[in-house]
C-alpha cells in the first residue's frame, strides 16, 4: 500500500500580515521540520528557531515551531506547525521548500479536516458544524455551529449507539441461549422500554429547529396590497436601497430577497408583489402567485394593509403593520400590532425587536445545536427501525431491526457517507482547514 502523502498549507490569512502560519500533517512533518530547523523541539512546546532551505541551505525565516506528535492531534497524524512572519515572499519562500521534497504536496480543500474525519479524531456531524462555524455571519449561526462542533450532537448518538448495542446483545442472547438454566427468561419488556425511551429522546431531537433555517435566514415575507409601503420597509429593514419604490401600482413584480442580521438572528427579508384581484398585466399576475407562495413559506408575514384582508390561515405567521405613521391623520387600521413609519424610522425599533422574538422561538438557544436535512432524514430512520422493533415480539424481526438502526447511526456519524457526499463537504472548507 503506497503511504499517504504529507499536506502542507498556509492555515491562517493571506499575507501579508503580522504573523503566517504554515501547517504540516503526515508521515513525513518530523523529517520535513528537521530539514529546515535542525531539530524538531520539544512536543507541544513552542521554540524558535531558523528555517533554511533544505537543499541550499539559504535563510528563509526566524520563525515559531511546535511540533505535535501523533495520533493524539487534530488531524490524527504527526502535525507541526510554523509560524512565519506575514510576508508574501517569506510563505511562498517556505512554501516553495516544502514543496521541493519528495512525498509532500500542498493540501486540498478541506484535506486537514478530512483527514481527522479519517482518523476518527471527528465524526461527520462534528466536520459539518465546523463547516457552519467558517460560514457563520451571525451570533445564533456562531453558537450553534460550536455546539455542534463541539460534540454535543456527536456525544448523544454515542450514547445511542451503546443502548442499542447492549439491546442487541440482550435480544440475541434471548434468541441463541433462551433454553439454558444461566440465562433468564423473556426480556420482552425490558426490551421495548429500552426503545420507547430511546425513540422518545429521538422525537425531542427532531422537534429542534433546522440547520437549513438557521443557515439561510428565519424567512420574512412582506405582503399586502399594492403601494402599501413593502418596499420602502424592506429597504429600512436591511438598511440600503434593496427594492425599488414608486408610487406606481405594481412596480414590485418579482420576489426580491434580502439576507439581513437583527440582533444577532439571520432573517431573509422578502418584498413581493402587491396582492389584488385583477392585475394590471400577465406579469404581474405572476408576481402576484409568487407572493401569495412565499406566505406559505414564510416563517413570519408582516401584513401592510387592511388588517380584515390578511390570509387567516396564517394567522400564527402574521404581524399586522400599519405603515406611514408619519403622516397626518388618525390611524387608519387601529387594530394593527404596530404602526410605524419607515421613513421617519418611528415604530421600526419595535418591529425589529418583534423579529428578534419570533426568530428566538424559531432558531437554537444559547448552547443548542440545528439538526440538517441529511441527520434529520438519519434519524427518521432510526425512530422508525426501533418503533417498529417495539411493535413486535418476534426477536428475529427485532434484530434485524436494530441491525438496521444501527445503520441508521453510522449514516450519522459518517461511518456509512459515500465519497460524493464527503467530497462535497470537504470540498466547501478553505485550504488550510
Amino acid at each position: 500500500m503506497t503511504e499517504r502523502a504529507t499536506i502542507f498549507a498556509l492555515s491562517s490569512g493571506m499575507p501579508p500580515a503580522a504573523i503566517a502560519i504554515v501547517r504540516i500533517s503526515g508521515s513525513l512533518a518530523a523529517m520535513a521540520v528537521k530539514s529546515m530547523a535542525g531539530k524538531l523541539p520539544l512536543p507541544r512546546r513552542a521554540s524558535v528557531r531558523t528555517l533554511r532551505h533544505p537543499t541550499t541551505g539559504e535563510h528563509l525565516d526566524r520563525a515559531l515551531v511546535l511540533w505535535f506528535p501523533g495520533p493524539d492531534t487534530a488531524t490524527g497524524e504527526d502535525l507541526a506547525e510554523l509560524h512565519l512572519h506575514g510576508g508574501r515572499a517569506v510563505v511562498q519562500a517556505v512554501i516553495s521548500a516544502l514543496a521541493g521534497q519528495d512525498g509532500m504536496r500542498e493540501a486540498l480543500p478541506g484535506e486537514y479536516t478530512r483527514r481527522a474525519f479519517e482518523n476518527g479524531r471527528i465524526d461527520l456531524s462534528e466536520a459539518e458544524g465546523l463547516a457552519d462555524l467558517l460560514f457563520a455571519e451571525t451570533e445564533a449561526q456562531r453558537r450553534s455551529a460550536i455546539a455542534m462542533a463541539e460534540g454535543y450532537f456527536s456525544r448523544r448518538v454515542a450514547q445511542w449507539q451503546t443502548d442499542i448495542l447492549g439491546i442487541s446483545a440482550l435480544v440475541e442472547a434471548e434468541l441463541d441461549f433462551s433454553d439454558e438454566d444461566d440465562v433468564s427468561g423473556s426480556a420482552e419488556e425490558k426490551v421495548a422500554e429500552a426503545l420507547g425511551r430511546i425513540v422518545a429522546e429521538i422525537e425531542g431531537e427532531l422537534l429542534r429547529p433546522t440547520a437549513e433555517r438557521l443557515r439561510d435566514g428565519v424567512r420574512v415575507v412582506l405582503a399586502g396590497p399594492p403601494n402599501a409601503g413593502k418596499s420602502t420597509l424592506l429597504n429600512a429593514l436591511v438598511g440600503r436601497d434593496a427594492a425599488i419604490v414608486s408610487p406606481i401600482a405594481g412596480t414590485t413584480r418579482d420576489r426580491i430577497e434580502v439576507p439581513v442580521a437583527i440582533g444577532g438572528f439571520p432573517f431573509l427579508v422578502t418584498d413581493t408583489a402587491g396582492l389584488r384581484d385583477k392585475s394590471g398585466d400577465e406579469i404581474e399576475g405572476i408576481g402576484i402567485d409568487l407572493a401569495r407562495r412565499a406566505m406559505v413559506e414564510g416563517d413570519i408575514v408582516l401584513w401592510l394593509g387592511p388588517p380584515e384582508l390578511c390570509p387567516q390561515d396564517l394567522v400564527d405567521r402574521l404581524i399586522r403593520i400599519e405603515t406611514k405613521s408619519d403622516l397626518p391623520g388618525e390611524r387608519a387600521y387601529p387594530e394593527s400590532d404596530i404602526s410605524l413609519s419607515a421613513l421617519t424610522g418611528e415604530g421600526m425599533s419595535v418591529l425589529q425587536k418583534m423579529l428578534v422574538e419570533r426568530a428566538q422561538t424559531l432558531l437554537p438557544r444559547d448552547g443548542e445545536y440545528a439538526l440538517n436535512k441529511r441527520q434529520r432524514v438519519a434519524l427518521t430512520q432510526l425512530k422508525h427501525e426501533l418503533a417498529m422493533g417495539m411493535k413486535t415480539s418476534d426477536y428475529l424481526a427485532v434484530a434485524e431491526h436494530l441491525r438496521v438502526a444501527r445503520a441508521a447511526l453510522d449514516a450519522v456519524t459518517g461511518r456509512a457517507s459515500t465519497e460524493d457526499m464527503l467530497n462535497t463537504l470537504f470540498g466547501s472548507f478553505c485550504i488550510g482547514k
